[in-house]
Protein backbone atom coordinates (compact mmCIF):
# COMPACT_ATOMS: atom_id res chain seq x y z
CA UNK A 1 0.00 0.00 0.00
CA UNK A 2 1.88 3.51 -1.26
CA UNK A 3 5.12 1.51 -1.12
CA UNK A 4 4.61 -0.38 2.27
CA UNK A 5 3.55 -4.16 1.83
CA UNK A 6 0.56 -4.97 3.39
CA UNK A 7 -1.88 -7.86 3.32
CA UNK A 8 -5.79 -8.15 3.85
CA UNK A 9 -7.50 -11.69 5.51
CA UNK A 10 -10.76 -12.45 6.24
CA UNK A 11 -10.70 -14.50 9.64
CA UNK A 12 -14.11 -15.21 11.83
CA UNK A 13 -16.30 -13.33 9.39
CA UNK A 14 -14.05 -10.09 9.95
CA UNK A 15 -11.19 -8.64 7.51
CA UNK A 16 -8.05 -7.83 9.01
CA UNK A 17 -5.31 -5.82 8.20
CA UNK A 18 -1.41 -6.69 8.76
CA UNK A 19 1.77 -5.43 7.87
CA UNK A 20 3.92 -7.61 6.46
CA UNK A 21 7.76 -7.81 6.51
CA UNK A 22 10.63 -8.68 4.12
CA UNK A 23 11.42 -11.54 6.81
CA UNK A 24 8.02 -13.23 6.59
CA UNK A 25 6.60 -11.49 10.17
CA UNK A 26 2.82 -10.36 10.25
CA UNK A 27 1.63 -7.55 12.21
CA UNK A 28 -1.75 -6.61 12.82
CA UNK A 29 -2.75 -3.00 12.04
CA UNK A 30 -5.15 -1.93 15.06
CA UNK A 31 -5.91 1.67 14.23
CA UNK A 32 -8.40 0.79 10.72
CA UNK A 33 -11.09 -1.08 10.99
CA UNK A 34 -12.44 -2.70 7.62
CA UNK A 35 -16.12 -2.91 7.39
CA UNK A 36 -17.25 -6.89 7.49
CA UNK A 37 -19.72 -5.78 4.82
CA UNK A 38 -17.22 -4.91 2.32
CA UNK A 39 -16.79 -7.64 -0.62
CA UNK A 40 -12.96 -8.28 -1.61
CA UNK A 41 -13.55 -6.25 -4.64
CA UNK A 42 -13.87 -3.43 -2.90
CA UNK A 43 -11.37 -3.66 -0.27
CA UNK A 44 -8.52 -1.89 -2.48
CA UNK A 45 -11.26 1.01 -3.01
CA UNK A 46 -11.42 1.45 0.71
CA UNK A 47 -7.99 1.36 1.47
CA UNK A 48 -7.35 3.76 -1.09
CA UNK A 49 -9.20 6.42 0.64
CA UNK A 50 -8.01 5.64 4.20
CA UNK A 51 -4.61 6.04 3.09
CA UNK A 52 -4.69 8.60 0.57
CA UNK A 53 -2.35 10.85 2.65
CA UNK A 54 0.41 8.12 1.58
CA UNK A 55 0.06 8.38 -2.03
CA UNK A 56 3.27 9.72 -4.00
CA UNK A 57 3.95 10.18 -7.83
CA UNK A 58 5.75 6.82 -7.20
CA UNK A 59 2.79 4.75 -5.56
CA UNK A 60 -0.35 7.06 -6.34
CA UNK A 61 -3.16 4.06 -5.60
CA UNK A 62 -3.36 0.69 -3.84
CA UNK A 63 -2.25 -1.82 -5.87
CA UNK A 64 -3.35 -5.57 -5.29
CA UNK A 65 -0.67 -8.25 -5.61
CA UNK A 66 -1.34 -11.80 -5.61
CA UNK A 67 2.05 -13.36 -3.78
Amino acid sequence: MFGTLMSVRRESEQWRLYKESQTGIRSRVYDVVIPDYLTASELRGYLDDIYHEYSSERYPKVEQLNL
